[in-house]
């Protein structure tokens, strides 16, 4: 049983941050919810081959079911 979902962003300065929400749920629901985060939150760059965090602060790099 999944207790936390863990996003990996790397931010425009260079520092990695990785905020933890609360998730309950089995490790499938969880990457689900993890692929559904990156839609809510970034927007993918075709020329870059990136996702880019829609306020500006860096890329979205993935994320870690715990």
């Amino acid at each position: 049983m999944i207790k936390e979902i863990v996003l990996i962003l790397l931010l425009i300065n260079g520092e990695l941050s990785l905020p933890s929400f609360p998730f309950e749920g089995t490790v499938h629901e969880c990457f689900k919810y993890g692929d559904k985060l990156r839609i809510e939150l970034a927007t993918y760059n075709e020329e870059q081959n990136a996702w880019f965090l829609n306020d500006g602060s860096g890329t979205w790099q993935g994320f870690i079911c715990e």
